[in-house]
């Protein structure tokens, strides 16, 4: 079985997360982001590549998304209210509370403040958000019969999850973005120790090894405190959910503890809808808010007001959250045109920045002018502070997770080519895992091993114990035999170190599948064993086996003459399991080289044909003429209908030995 990966998104790049898994059968669609440092097709995930004629309820198993951001659910609502898919969606009970809002503040900005094109209604959003169904984290959901899916807490934001999804032995884990280090507000990822065919984990930090977060707190304070208390505004341009309550639970204290009378100001009431989330959800969050929560809500900010858009041009220091995050569009960038003019003034940057966007430009390096469009360009005098508060993993981070979890394989998405590039060499060099990292709309084929449980009986496994024996060409000195005592030196069956393993695969409905032994089918099914069993008492020319104990046959003879009654008995009297055993030589060098014919104490065995030594002198199966052969041993043989061709070329080997006629048809 092989595991295929199509991605749509976030390949090489950080934006649009979406890849496309076939497991076993099974299709499901990981994340369904927005590009936000695109206006043109480019926006959304090429949705053609996974269905051509559109039938997408066909095509894809699910859809799962791992968090509210609009690069992992912004073109969500596009793929099923205008592409027409009405199949399974999955995310956190957060994440579905989250998302909607998330996706309407998108939807206002884009139109209602920028007169773009309405890609979707409020009303899409609200129809798209009843298709989802909620989980909770380490909820085994069945999918159907043969997808089970599961979430685990992967922090970053409020509701994000890492998801594992498996169809028979075949098991993936899709991390989405995560943190591996707590936060103010939220806690690490946690995840299982789990059996992995692929793990697809986000690299947005490949290369970045983050230091001291009480270190990054303090150099964000002082720098916030060094503008306000100079008069200057300082602007922080974040995403309403996530880092700005991380950001204002940090300011809330520190303005608490410096006894600051200067106004922290949210925009818009995203922000404050949020906080209302933030505070119902809170057994989401960090042990550390969880534990507070009796006695202070973290989220209740005490120095934290709305904003009003006449504060714009108003004098005196402020600090202000406004969104999007990236300043690429809305209320930050309106702001930002203000503010970034004056040097009296900061702009705090506190994560990553997709390219394309205002943000990825004032972080490349301080610019003195950036345009906007073809029409409007912004001077830039303005101090700018680049902080690591990003939710999302180092590369610490990533490796750590990828040691934890050791898949067989690793593909890397959201995330820059060079960096990433980077972090796969060191993943296989380090690990030894192989490791890949797709383009957008490149597809990656992964082998998978599937392995079936199965029960077994006390029978069968009796069975799978008993040696296979090879017979050795050359002379072997000793007397180790399987059950015998009393040999020369002969050469000895040798004992490969595999066993046979034979039986039958039961597989009833609604129980495990099981491995039974051959005579215990019938019983199960309540039947009785009907056996046409064919059976010849083949006689052997002594002198055919006289070289290989000539002294023990010399001094029997004397004593067999005219009686094969008395012959017969210090024959078997010497050692059955000798006679069989060199019975077992003649035959190997007889019969087709590859023929494996078990030796027991009793008996030879190969399929239903057994041989054992007959020490019936009145046998019925002889034939008369052979009865009175007083040079000849005896040996019964037997065999199943249906094995006539393998019990004659058997028989005849041994007749060939006699100097009598060929031998005739076996009575049954």
């Amino acid at each position: 079985m092989a595991i295929e990966c199509l991605v749509l998104g976030a390949g090489q790049e950080v934006g649009k997360s979406c890849v496309i898994v076939s497991i076993g059968g099974k299709r499901i669609m990981f994340d369904c982001g927005m590009h936000m440092g695109y206006l043109d097709h480019r926006r959304y995930p090429d949705f053609s590549l996974i269905s051509e004629s559109g039938d997408f309820d066909k095509a894809l198993t699910c859809v799962i998304i791992t968090h509210f951001h609009l690069d992992h659910v912004g073109a969500l609502t596009y793929f099923t209210e205008v592409c027409g898919y009405h199949g399974p969606i999955y995310m956190t009970y957060p994440t579905k509370a989250l998302a909607p809002l998330m996706l309407e503040d998108f939807r206002k900005v884009m139109v209602d403040r920028r007169g773009e094109e309405e890609q979707f209604t409020n009303d899409q959003i609200m129809e798209c958000m009843k298709k989802v169904t909620a989980v909770d984290l380490k909820q085994t959901v069945q999918v159907d019969k043969d997808l089970q899916i599961r979430a685990y807490y992967a922090g970053h934001v409020l509701g994000a999850a890492m998801f594992y999804a498996k169809v028979g032995d075949s098991a993936i884990v899709y991390t989405g973005d995560y943190n591996m280090t707590p936060d103010r507000h939220l806690g690490a990822a946690q995840i299982d120790r789990l059996q992995l065919d692929l793990l697809i984990t986000e690299s947005t930090y490949a290369t970045t090894i983050r230091d001291s977060k009480y270190g990054r707190e303090r150099e964000f304070l002082k720098a916030v405190h060094k503008c306000v208390s100079g008069g200057g505004k300082v602007l922080i341009p974040t995403f309403a959910l996530g880092r700005a309550q991380e950001l204002c639970i940090l300011l809330d204290d520190y303005w608490e503890r410096m006894n600051l009378k200067i106004p922290i100001y949210f925009s818009a009431g995203l922000t404050i809808q949020a906080n209302m989330y933030y505070k119902m959800l809170i057994g989401w969050t960090s042990q550390k808010v969880k534990d507070t929560y009796a006695t202070h809500n973290a989220f209740d900010f005490k120095h934290v007001c709305s904003f009003d858009r006449s504060f714009i041009n108003a004098p005196g220091p402020c600090v202000l959250f406004a969104t999007p995050g990236m300043i690429s569009g809305g209320f930050s960038l309106e702001v930002f045109k203000r503010w970034a003019p004056s040097e009296m003034n900061l702009i705090a940057l506190p994560g990553y920045c997709v390219a394309g966007t205002v943000g990825h430009k004032l972080m490349s390096g301080k610019p003195t002018k950036i345009d906007l469009d073809k029409d409007t360009q912004i001077d830039v005098r303005c101090q700018i502070h680049q902080m690591s508060f990003s939710p999302h993993t180092d590369a610490k981070g990533i490796m750590d997770l990828v040691k934890f979890l050791s898949p067989k394989h690793v593909i890397l998405v959201h995330g820059e080519k060079p960096k990433m590039a980077t972090l796969k060499g060191r993943i296989q060099t380090e690990l030894g895992i192989k490791c890949y990292d797709p383009a957008n709309n490149e597809t990656v084929h992964i082998p998978s091993t599937t392995y079936v449980k199965i029960d077994a009986t006390q029978a069968f496994i009796r069975n799978c114990l008993i040696p296979n024996p090879e017979l050795l060409k050359s002379s072997l000195e000793g007397n180790s035999d399987i059950g015998c005592t009393n040999t020369m030196s002969l050469p000895l069956p040798h004992l490969r170190d595999e066993k046979v393993a034979e039986g039958i695969l039961v597989m009833e409905k609604t129980k495990k599948a099981r491995a039974v032994h051959q005579t215990e089918l019938l019983p199960m099914l309540g039947m009785v064993e009907n056996k046409l069993q064919l059976a010849y008492c083949c006689p052997v020319n002594m002198s055919s086996l006289e070289h290989f104990r000539s002294h023990e046959l010399n001094e029997q003879s004397s004593l067999s003459v005219g009686d094969p009654s008395s012959s017969m008995k210090m024959l078997l009297s010497s050692d059955q399991c000798s006679w069989l055993r060199l019975l077992l030589l003649k035959l190997s060098h007889s019969l087709a080289e590859g023929t494996n014919i078990q030796q027991f104490p009793d008996h030879l065995q190969l399929e239903s044909f057994r041989i054992s030594v007959c020490s019936n002198a009145t046998c019925p199966y002889k034939f008369k003429e052979d009865v009175h052969a007083s040079a000849a041993l005896f040996f019964c043989c037997s065999w199943l209908i249906g094995d006539e061709k393998l019990a004659w070329r058997i028989i005849s080997v041994m007749k060939d030995w006699n100097s009598s006629t060929a031998p005739r048809q076996p009575t049954s």
